[in-house]
């Protein structure tokens, strides 16, 4: 068995990123690019801010005029944001407001709450340096400077650097195209009577929601029969027109587990079972399409409900990242303290859930089987524990939060 750093280095290597292909980009209005990847460098074609200005409301001066604090300045204009002031003559003050140009002439602001107002005058009760609470032009950006580099994934922040510099569309990959499908004949939709033996198909949700939050277009081709013939059909059908195939079940050595011969009819297999808990199997191959035109990528993943959203989770998030040209797809592990014991490690490595606790530590879910889906719920993120290694109460242990691997 493969470990993990070994599976995912191998796995990240096959990946062909869609940037590759110049009909891969499109042109989105910057309003609706949230969660999309930048096909190219977005360069600003301004400096920000545009003009020096201020950062309170408070008087513009000449440091000059101010040679102790108690200095009596007439207020000669009043310059509100969105407005150009007159230049600023010697002795004399301007009301100004925060977001303001500073006049010519001008070279510090003075706040108001060290000022005070005696009725045209202005009393300045402080003696300013020069720059002081100004921002200066280009000080935040610099014309033609790169502001967000290509393989951005955009979030919110992203968004309004954008718009910033003036940005009304923005060039991103297309989404990636991923076809899903469930095997099992034991699986059951909520809503349906439960057979004796059925469970409800709990993979089907997690994983098309977790698919949904990479911005990914899916196509569902729901529960397939447990044959062979069932499974390389689908196989053939979702091949046509994705970039990604994904399954959940079946990727076992029993005699009903058919993804593994059925890729292999299809197409090529290039990884089988890693040393993980849970998640031991799982697939990476490549489906050959009907009309001779490539392959698509394929990606099976354990019916186990705990065992298929963890390996999502460290496998094939991050293929879907690379595949739209994210460079860094490799999710911020924080060192925290373990409030439990672990007595006996695994021989796999191991990925616990556990949430943090009000005193900053680990609390560790009393249950760590594959099928107990409440972990999830439950716990705040994994616990990447090395093989056989055991935890005592007080231990820094590698922790990854959700919030870094299901968005």
């Amino acid at each position: 068995m493969l470990t993990l750093a070994a599976a995912l280095e191998s796995l990240l290597a096959g990946a062909r990123p869609l940037a590759a292909d110049a009909s891969a980009v499109e042109t989105v209005n910057t309003l609706y690019a949230n969660g999309r990847v930048l096909a190219e460098d977005i360069r600003s074609g301004l400096d920000v801010p545009p003009r020096d200005n201020t950062q309170m409301d408070g008087y513009a001066v000449r440091s000059a005029d101010i040679t102790a604090p108690g200095r009596r300045l007439r207020v000669a204009q009043r310059i509100p944001a969105g407005h150009v002031g007159e230049p600023l003559a010697p002795d004399t003050a301007a009301r100004i407001f925060t977001g303001a140009m500073i006049p010519e002439g001008a070279d510090a602001v003075v706040m108001q709450e060290q000022c005070t107002v005696d009725g045209d005058d202005v009393i300045v009760n402080h003696q300013p340096a020069a720059g002081e609470w100004i921002r200066y032009a280009g000080e935040d950006i610099r014309n033609g400077s790169v502001i967000l580099p290509a393989g951005t994934r955009l979030g919110a922040q992203h968004l309004g650097l954008a718009a910033s510099v003036g940005c009304a569309t923005l060039p991103v990959l297309r989404r990636v195209r991923t076809a899903v499908f469930f095997t099992g004949d034991e699986l059951a939709m909520p809503g349906e009577p439960l057979k004796p033996g059925a469970i409800y198909n709990s993979n089907r949700f997690t994983l098309r929601g977790l698919l949904e939050n990479l911005g990914c277009e899916i196509t569902d081709f729901g529960i397939v029969p447990d044959t062979l013939e069932a499974t390389r059909d689908t196989l053939r059908r979702a091949a046509a027109e994705h970039d990604l195939i994904i399954t959940s079940g079946g990727v076992s050595v029993g005699e009903e587990d058919h993804i593994k011969p059925a890729v292999e009819a299809e197409g090529q297999l290039n990884l089988w079972q890693i040393a993980i808990k849970p998640g031991k199997p799982l697939a990476f191959g490549e489906i050959n399409r009907a009309d001779g035109a490539g392959r698509t990528f394929f990606l099976g993943l354990p019916g186990n409900p705990v065992s298929s959203f963890v390996t999502f989770l460290l496998f094939v998030r991050p293929f879907i990242l690379r595949l739209q040209g994210v460079a860094d797809v490799t999710p911020k592990r924080l060192p925290l303290r373990a409030d439990f014991t672990l007595a006996k490690g695994d021989r796999r490595n191991e990925f616990l859930r556990a949430r943090i606790n009000e005193r900053g530590g680990l609390d560790l879910f009393p249950n760590q089987s594959s099928g107990v889906l409440t972990s999830t719920v439950w716990g705040d993120g994994l616990i990447d524990n090395p093989p056989d290694r055991t935890i005592a109460e007080g231990d820094i242990v590698q922790f990854i939060p959700f919030d870094q691997v299901v968005y």
